[in-house]
């Protein structure tokens, strides 16, 4: 029983490579929301007058969250510590057991 007291709480250092792990996980369907998010623009119809924005503000928005995904994908693989989290795996569940 003690034995699995000292295991509920994770170190700080095995903590944040978790947190890094799962945003890593999160980032293709982050990405895929925010370039999905020009679709949603409205756009002029027959007879609307309103206010639509310019084909070059989308590219300008779908290049910069290119950038920023790129960005966030540098830091996250530069602060990813993949020993940390293989090292970590005895508490797998599917490993079994």
């Amino acid at each position: 029983m003690s034995d699995l007291r000292n295991r509920l709480f994770l170190g700080r250092g095995s903590y944040r490579q978790r947190r890094l792990a799962d945003a890593a996980r999160l980032m293709p369907i982050l990405g895929g929301v925010l370039l999905m998010l020009p679709l949603l623009w409205p756009r002029q119809g027959i007879g609307e007058a309103s206010e639509v924005p310019p084909t070059s503000s989308a590219m300008i928005y779908i290049f910069g969250v290119w950038v920023a995904l790129v960005l966030a994908s540098l830091y996250l693989s530069h602060n990813l510590d993949p020993t940390e989290t293989e090292a970590r795996g005895d508490d797998d569940p599917s490993r079994g057991g």
